[in-house]
């Protein structure tokens, strides 16, 4: 089974030294940070799991030392530093999706566009960099690429599910419905359709390559038809 096109050890070399700043002295942990589990072999996630971790003392330790804010700020700050968004940015940004190994049918059902996957993915290079060269090696490239990022993370984003259910509750309507329209694909590359109701408006529908991504995609669609004030059935 390939991986990407051209994802060649040297390839791969040479997108760590420019995209993480580290030459890995076991190569293995980089290509299992980027292995899906649709390819053979080790996947990400023992990686993702650990560089989670890392990331959140990384950025705790960041905030506390250059940060003289309040806790209840601080703590703001550090939920968008850290959140899933934050990390799939950062894979967008340096590529990591185009260096996948993932099997034909992911590749071709977009999931290594998916913000759950990216945003793992990131992770998963954060714990193999702690790994592979310490907590230098994982905080040089956190501070990095998160700077641009940390002078405006001053709130956690809101998600599109919460903020269609605020919208909902301030017109005094019962909170939206969310029903799963059809499930597609592999276990490894599965996509669901998922619509939300709101009393009094026609249902809009999205997709996801997980049940929640599919409900945020319908969240956001839905924001979007009340912000343009759609009528009211």
């Amino acid at each position: 089974m390939k991986p990407a096109t051209g994802n060649t050890d040297d390839t791969l070399a040479a997108w760590s030294r420019s995209a993480l700043g580290h030459d890995f002295a076991d190569a293995s942990l980089l290509r299992i940070a980027l292995t899906h589990s649709s390819f053979p072999g080790e996947s990400y996630e023992r990686l993702e799991f650990l560089g989670d971790r890392i990331l959140g003392a990384i950025v705790a330790s960041w905030l506390f030392k250059e940060f003289g804010e309040v806790e209840g700020k601080m703590a703001r700050r550090f939920a968008a530093l850290v959140d899933r968004g934050s990390c799939a940015e950062v894979a967008r940004r340096i590529d990591v999706g185009a260096h996948l190994f993932m099997d034909r049918a992911a590749r071709n059902a977009h999931v290594a566009a998916s913000e759950n996957v990216l945003g793992d993915m990131t992770e998963a290079l954060i714990g193999a960099l702690y790994v592979d060269g310490g907590w230098a090696a994982a905080e040089a490239f956190v501070r990095r690429h998160w700077e641009p990022m940390v002078d405006t993370a001053t709130r956690a984003p809101k998600d599109p599910k919460s903020a269609l259910q605020e919208w909902a509750q301030g017109q005094g309507l019962p909170i939206p419905t969310y029903t799963v329209m059809r499930r597609e694909g592999p276990d490894h590359a599965p996509r669901f359709r998922v619509a939300v109701s709101i009393r009094g408006r026609d249902p809009v529908d999205a997709s996801g390559s997980s049940k929640q991504e599919a409900e945020k995609a319908a969240a956001v669609a839905m924001l979007a038809a009340v912000s343009q004030g759609t009528p009211a059935r």
